[in-house]
């Protein structure tokens, strides 16, 4: 018999994590350029392959022309212009496509050679779901900004972030499952207060994505108070009526709340630190802690340099691809501390 739920498979689903990180940095990319909606249409097939002549370039020009982004923001592109924006789309979509491969024939191999186990088998189909689901969310998300505003849905921009992320964490999960196949008796309260943690770390990974939605970091470009010696700008709670709608929709608010809940996220995990740092644990446990520490400090760096430098593309990057890090490495502590 064949054996299940080889290193093989842990390799695959692994390769999986790498591919959706790549996929991450270049949706990153191709937000912070403004190249999210140079394709204004989905085709499978067809989509996989780029203009290839000036006459094709020509035509996808014109019709990228049709729509409120040419129209409202960007009537003074010129081909070579469009060709910019067109490339980071084109790789984070060509990216997207390679990872539904990249999951489907191994999986359909292991399956036929049953090499995975039933509760694998679950799981992986758990997996193509979030995949499928993940790729609906980048067209339900690119389609609200080719109707009257040449900007997406900052709520569905947020889904389709944070829906990537979970994609992320489960299949890492799942790998772990298999790399660490011997179950041991765990401290039930740590690894409550890390489900606290990670619960926390997601919300605020939804309000970066709200503030990147909405370009809300491109105003009050202060640190630590937001403006004029304010440790909250008036417009905070004035922009929007009523006055929950500042806080989910509202350039100020949504800062606002990405702002201290940094805060939160860091004093949580320095606390969690300082619960386990006299306990008996593993070795992954303690590293993981600590890696916990590191990284949420140097997150709250970067983010509070890319407020200050108004967002520029390298830093935006690093901003958001030390979340990702944050979030694995959350991911990873709470596994050794579940099982």
């Amino acid at each position: 018999m064949a054996n299940k739920d080889n290193k093989k498979v842990i390799y695959w689903l692994l390769t999986g994590c790498f591919l959706i990180f790549v996929m991450v940095v270049v949706g990153g990319i191709t937000r912070l350029t403004h190249s999210g909606l140079s394709i204004s249409s989905y085709n499978l097939i067809s989509g996989t392959i780029p203009p290839l002549n000036e006459a094709e370039w020509v035509a996808e020009f014109e019709h990228y022309k049709q729509f409120p982004e040419y129209q409202k923001k960007h009537y003074h592109f010129e081909l070579e212009d469009f060709k910019q924006i067109y490339f980071w789309e084109y790789i984070h979509r060509v990216l997207g496509r390679l990872l539904g491969i990249v999951f489907i024939i191994p999986f359909l191999y292991f399956l036929i050679r049953k090499q995975l186990t039933t509760p694998t088998i679950k799981k992986s189909l758990i997996l193509f779901f979030l995949g499928g689901f993940q790729g609906f969310l980048g067209w339900f998300m690119v389609k609200s900004g080719l109707i009257d505003q040449p900007d997406v849905s900052h709520y569905r921009l947020a889904m389709h972030l944070t829906a990537a992320f979970i994609t992320f964490a489960y299949t890492f999960w799942v790998a772990m499952d298999l790399w660490y196949p011997v179950k041991k008796q765990i401290n039930t309260h740590i690894r409550n207060l890390i489900r606290i943690g990670l619960a926390i770390l997601l919300i605020q990974i939804i309000w970066g994505a709200f503030v990147a939605g909405l370009g809300a970091g491109w105003i009050h470009n202060n640190w630590p108070m937001m403006a004029d010696g304010k440790w909250m700008h008036e417009t905070v709670y004035i922009e929007q009526t009523p006055v929950w709608r500042n806080f989910v929709e509202g350039k100020s608010g949504v800062q606002f709340v990405h702002r201290y809940l940094a805060y939160i996220v860091v004093g949580f995990i320095a606390y969690l630190w300082y619960k386990t740092r006299n306990l008996e644990l593993t070795k992954p446990q303690k590293n993981g802690i600590k890696l916990l520490l590191v990284l949420v400090l140097v997150q709250f760096v970067l983010g509070v340099f890319t407020l200050l430098y108004q967002v520029p593309v390298t830093l935006g990057v690093l901003h958001q691809v030390t979340a990702f890090f944050l979030l694995a490495n959350m991911t990873y502590v709470l596994h050794r501390f579940t099982k």
